[in-house]
């Protein structure tokens, strides 16, 4: 398989590095892969800017951050303006439709969604706007089973918390498939 290396970016409380942690955490706990994840994020807890680096492998993985990701999430305007010139050339875009607006051209295959607006229009809760993301990247990119994010969410998360999260992640993985239809 081909290194895969993300580069999750948005704001304080969009949940991108949760998200990030996730998609690691099932690629070494249920698919046998390598994976290292890395994050920073700004001195505000929320609103601040957010990052977290992700990489999935078959093979040792010897340095953990993202320098040309394949896959550029980015959930704000701030945070397209900034890492849009890393991406890989050909490599995915991911955005929320209604929260990035990119006139520059980008050298990559855009997926641009609208996460936030599905989230609050089929779920009615901003909280799982990651989990949404989430679910469209393990779509986007088969790295990880769906199955296997879900036995994630039921182990790391509160039971009173699974149905919305796992009602999410399919929600993003819908996104990504009638997207695709396009």
């Amino acid at each position: 398989m081909e290194k895969c290396r993300f580069l999750f970016s948005g704001s304080g409380g969009q949940g991108v590095i949760t998200a990030a942690i996730l998609l690691a955490e099932a690629a070494v706990r249920f698919e046998s892969l390598n994976a290292v994840q890395s994050q920073s994020y700004g001195a505000a807890a929320r609103g601040g800017a957010a990052r977290s680096d992700v990489i999935i492998w078959d093979k040792p993985i010897y340095f953990p951050g993202v320098i040309q990701p394949n896959v550029l999430i980015c959930l704000t305007q701030e945070a397209f303006d900034k890492y849009q010139s890393t991406i890989r050339p050909g490599g995915y875009l991911v955005t929320d439709s209604d929260l990035v607006k990119n006139p520059a051209f980008v050298d990559a295959r855009r997926v641009e969604l609208a996460f936030q607006k599905t989230v609050m229009e089929k779920i009615g809760k901003p909280v799982v706007l990651n989990i949404c993301l989430l679910g469209a990247i393990v779509e986007l990119t088969g790295l990880v089973r769906l199955d296997s994010v879900k036995e994630l969410i039921r182990k790391r998360f509160s039971p009173s918390f699974h149905e919305i999260n796992l009602k999410a992640l399919d929600l993003g993985a819908q996104l990504l498939r009638n997207h695709k239809k396009l």
